[in-house]
């Protein structure tokens, strides 16, 4: 029997502005559990990205449930990389560690690591706008 990593129920957005509301989600239900690949489909504006933003905590829900197995976190390659032009490849890399707190030598060490994976080590020291297109996605 598979566990159960991510369970959603009644899942609801609602953005607010002036003069009205805009509701972007309702009554959204899904289960993901251990091993399981999903997908996120639909057409433009239909609220993918705002579920994956909801569970990766970037944005509050409006109303439902996002129920997190202990020791999951859930993060999401957004559609521009946002990465930012006055850092350089390594300084960006390292910026989700050093605002949770978790930047040390090991932690750096790691992301090195990742750099000479990923085929980028040698743009460490380098700006983003010195990178290609799917260079700037994998340090993304």
């Amino acid at each position: 029997m598979k566990d159960t990593i991510l369970n959603v129920k009644g899942l609801k957005k609602i953005y607010h502005d002036r003069k009205s509301e805009i509701k972007a989600l309702e009554d959204i239900n899904f289960t993901v559990n251990e091993k399981d690949f999903i997908s996120i489909v639909g057409p433009s504006g239909c609220g993918k990205s705002t579920i994956l933003s909801i569970l990766a905590m970037l944005e509050e829900k409006s109303g439902g449930e996002v129920i997190l197995k202990d020791n999951i976190s859930i993060g999401y390659m957004l559609q521009n990389d946002s990465l930012f032009s006055w850092r350089t490849i390594l300084d960006n890399c390292l910026i989700g560690l050093e605002i949770t707190g978790k930047l040390n030598e090991e932690s750096r060490e790691y992301v090195l690591k990742l750099l000479k994976t990923y085929g980028l080590y040698d743009f460490k020291d380098k700006y983003p706008s010195s990178l290609s297109g799917g260079m700037r996605q994998r340090v993304a």
